[in-house]
């Protein structure tokens, strides 16, 4: 929008502190006014772009948040011109310095879409981000339980760990986030571990759409009362934990073994990390949590592979090499998961309307012996992978890789092929995220 110089000349005789801060003001409007619509000066081919609904509500929250700072800046000169003209220096300047900072909030917000959207201009990263938003949206609807679900986006970052911020959170400057953001740690594109890390940020968004946390932590409280006083204190970690705790079901819930290898990958670290108490950390010890996941996975899709699992884990993590009192506490955590699992799959949270998390988080066709036949029909017809819901495309994958029947070579070639199409398809259809009911148990 073009600026109207007539209404900016300044008034004659003004003193010297005044029109330095008119010029300051009227310096912002105009940096303000570079600031373009991403559909002017992003590049990418159209299968990398976000979705049109996530663009569209990006670009509106931006340009809201343009146009008010721009009224308040014609607001602010105005006075200045006008009633402010007999203000102090110090007055005016207190006035300008709010509004230097409510621009530096807009800058703040267009910067983190702008990290978001610049990726998908990077030769096949681009389209593979764009295919992971597929993903993402899929295991978001997972449950069918949401009526009205955000769009997440996907970028890659430096470190280990993936992070979500999630719709309808405060940004800088108050303002409320339209979409879902998640962080992919760049080293996991694209292996194995970036469905279980994707689908566990997504997981956080589901859980504060339901209002999980809200109502399990009271609960966990509650029924920790008549528990002898060791598993008490494991019921207070848990409790703590909650958060990433949910994070963690819905991961398994949507991708089976694959989340718990994907989650293992990620966690196998240093000894001292992994047996570190975590403190006020809400994430779990992270020997525990490896523990966990393979107890959700034994409660919602029962096998031997999980007890395999967890074996295996503790011959990578013994136990020995933790003081006695540390070691009994771990002892005692991990002795209750079974329990703890239990009650966590059996709560009913208001959201739901009666219903259990068991009922709307266990998926029938990601029970293991499920995905081992569908990847068989995979060995006969190729390209039925591309048709079947992304998340159950990775729980095949991760289920064959329990199974010790694809390597992680070609897991990473079927990966990348599929994020591409997800990408591709994603731009002519608007409704792959879905991509149909998923049948539960």
């Amino acid at each position: 929008m073009a600026t109207a110089t007539v209404a900016l000349v300044p008034p004659p005789r003004q003193a010297p502190a005044s029109r330095l801060i008119e010029h300051e003001a009227r310096a912002l409007l105009t940096r303000l006014e570079r600031v373009k619509p991403f559909a002017l000066h992003e590049t990418m081919v159209p299968a990398a772009a976000l979705s049109p609904k996530a663009q569209l509500l990006i670009e509106r929250f931006l340009v809201r948040g343009r146009e008010a700072l721009r009224r308040r800046i014609r607001e602010f000169l105005a006075w200045l011109r006008g009633p402010g003209r007999t203000a102090s220096p110090a007055e005016q300047q207190r006035h300008f310095t709010v509004i230097r900072l409510q621009f530096n909030d807009v800058l703040s917000q267009f910067d983190l879409f702008t990290e978001v959207v610049t990726q998908r201009s990077e030769a096949e990263t681009g389209v593979w981000l764009s295919g992971l938003d597929v993903v993402a949206g899929d295991a978001l609807t997972m449950t069918g339980s949401l009526d009205e679900v955000p769009p997440v986006i996907c970028y890659l970052a430096r470190g280990p760990g993936a992070a979500i911020r999630r719709a309808r959170t405060r940004l800088p400057g108050g303002a409320e986030n339209p979409v879902a953001i998640v962080r992919v740690p760049r080293e996991r594109i694209v292996g194995h571990s970036i469905a279980s890390s994707l689908v566990h940020e997504v997981g956080h968004q589901g859980a504060a759409l339901l209002g999980l946390v809200e109502s399990l932590r009271p609960a966990i409280t509650r029924t920790a009362a008549p528990l002898p006083e060791a598993e008490r204190a494991a019921r207070q970690w848990f409790g703590r934990w909650i958060s990433e705790i949910v994070a963690d079901l819905w991961s398994v819930a949507s991708l089976g073994v694959g989340s718990t290898l994907g989650l293992l990958g990620v966690v196998s670290l240093p000894r001292w990390f992994v047996f570190r108490p975590s403190g006020d950390d809400p994430h779990p010890i992270q020997w525990i949590r490896v523990l966990l996941s393979c107890a959700m996975g034994e409660e919602l899709y029962p096998s031997p592979q999980w007890r395999g699992l967890g074996d295996t884990w503790q011959q990578l993590y013994p136990l020995d090499v933790v003081t006695d009192e540390h070691r009994r506490a771990l002892e005692t955590a991990a002795a209750a998961l079974p329990r703890f699992v239990r009650f966590l799959l059996d709560h009913r949270p208001p959201s739901l309307q009666g219903r259990r998390l068991r009922d709307v988080l266990r998926q029938l066709d990601r029970r293991p012996d499920r995905l081992a036949a569908e990847f068989d029909r995979w060995q006969g017809h190729p390209r039925r992978m591309f048709g079947v819901r992304p998340s159950l495309a990775f729980a095949v994958l991760g289920q064959a890789r329990a199974d010790g029947r694809v390597s992680p070579e070609l897991e990473g070639d079927l990966v990348s092929k599929l994020l591409t199409w997800w990408a591709l398809r994603s731009t002519f259809d608007p409704l792959v995220p879905g991509a149909g009911p998923t049948p539960r148990s």
